[in-house]
């Protein structure tokens, strides 16, 4: 019977953990009151809610964690179910690779003309993928639905768009890596915790902004958000980086600037350039600078492949936001509104789909052109969001504001011109 004294203990703290943490949050449901009162803090009421459906998976993890490496779990032999879940998540696990007869993934070199038409491929694909990704965001958070009985809704949950997002990716991802070969997996599990919920929270304030500002003003924040990268890669990382890196984003943060104080929303004046909105943005920013940059230690650390880094991730995204949706009964009633008003359903599917999509894009144009031909796409994709936006939902930008366009583009080009001079001055010299 000693030897199932850890499993045991386990156990106890899982349910014990567990039940307590959803004591708390039905305690903190009771808000909602609070939420009918003071509409315009609905986002951190939500926010706070969510964080606390994710302590009920983290905090039990955590506690988990700590206790096999106090009694040095992993040493000991065992070869249960239980166990190898233990030694997958927080051990050092060898997992079987995936193989096949032909991998799908691979690209032949066959010459100009292919990698032409590939480029094409790739661009066309990332073009549109995120394109129709991006109207679709703002449509689904600022735009009313109206069903055949002629009611009309709009849908606020920003967590269950992320949750149909994450399902779909993971799915994806998974069909493909089961199809092909991968390098040997042995990151553990936990390891992935962190860059997925700062994925999750990333996503969550980009959906949620969407009620403040503009969707313009967001495709800004996102080209702006060089220096706090650059500032949590000094952090996470220690990377260190070039004089003119530092001259481009000052150029590209005061292009920013200029853009968020000098541009408007005149039909939708009272959600555009808030306090709410801006701190909603920085949030995303900063959460999104530090995924990018736990994903690159992970990739140094361990060598997994893009797809089963977005396997894990997926995987780990899934599981928060589907324990805090039904905590919160929010699953329930989002499928109650896909299935009231069929069109947001459509909208959702297929914003799930541009951005499964557009993610392989993204790995496959690396994989084969390397980031920097990855950047030049990213910003041209940027430029056309911001245009296609402003015919589709009728926003206005000042003078002012086309000026700090032009700044953080031109800030983006500087930097991609740059980067490629160096590395072409540092390249060896043959013969």
């Amino acid at each position: 019977m000693a030897k199932y004294v850890p499993e045991t203990i386990i156990s106890v703290t899982i349910l014990l953990t567990v039940g307590l943490l959803l004591l708390i949050n039905k305690s903190f449901s009771e808000l909602k009151l609070l939420q009918k009162l003071l509409p315009e803090y609905s986002w951190l009421i939500h926010g706070i809610q969510n964080i606390l459906g994710y302590s009920t998976v983290f905090i039990p993890g955590y506690l988990i964690f700590k206790y096999t490496r106090k009694i040095n779990y992993l040493e000991r032999p065992g070869n249960t179910t239980f166990s190898f879940i233990i030694r997958a998540c927080f051990g050092y696990e060898e997992l079987p690779d995936h193989t096949t007869a032909s991998p799908v993934l691979a690209t032949p070199n066959k010459g100009l003309l292919y990698d032409a038409f590939l480029l094409t491929f790739y661009f066309l694909g990332l073009q549109v993928s995120y394109l129709v990704w991006g109207v679709l965001q703002e449509k689904v958070m600022t735009q009313d639905y109206t069903n055949s009985l002629g009611e009309k809704g709009r849908f606020k949950d920003s967590q269950f768009l992320v949750f149909v997002n994450r399902i779909l990716a993971f799915t994806l991802s998974g069909l493909i890596i089961a199809c092909t070969r991968q390098p040997r997996h042995k990151a553990p599990l936990y390891k992935y915790v962190y860059c997925s919920f700062s994925n999750i929270m990333s996503s969550w304030c980009q959906y949620e902004a969407l009620k403040y500002v503009s969707f313009p003003h967001q495709v800004l924040a996102k080209a702006a958000k060089t220096i706090p990268v650059m500032i949590m890669g000094k952090i996470v990382s220690k990377t260190t980086y070039e004089f003119y890196e530092y001259v481009t984003a000052s150029i590209l943060s005061l292009g920013m600037l200029f853009f968020m104080l000098n541009s408007g929303d005149e039909n939708n004046g009272s959600r555009t350039t808030t306090f709410f909105g801006i701190l909603l943005l920085c949030s995303y920013v900063i959460f999104d600078s530090f995924t990018s940059n736990w994903q690159g230690v992970l990739f140094k650390q361990y060598g997994m492949s893009s797809l089963q880094m977005m396997c894990a991730i997926n995987l780990f995204s899934c599981t928060f936001t589907a324990v805090s949706l039904l905590q919160q009964g929010s699953l329930i009633s989002s499928f109650n509104f896909m299935t009231q008003f069929p069109k947001f359903c459509f909208d959702c599917v297929l914003l799930s789909v541009c951005s499964a999509g557009g993610q392989l894009f993204i790995f496959k144009t690396i994989s084969t052109f390397g980031p920097l031909v990855f950047a030049i796409i990213t910003t041209i994709r940027q430029g056309f969001s911001i245009l296609l936006s402003c015919v589709i939902y009728h926003h206005k930008i000042s003078l002012f504001g086309v000026f700090g366009i032009f700044l953080v583009f031109l800030s983006i080009f500087l930097r991609i011109y740059c980067s490629y001079r160096i590395r072409k001055r540092k390249k060896p010299i043959v013969g």
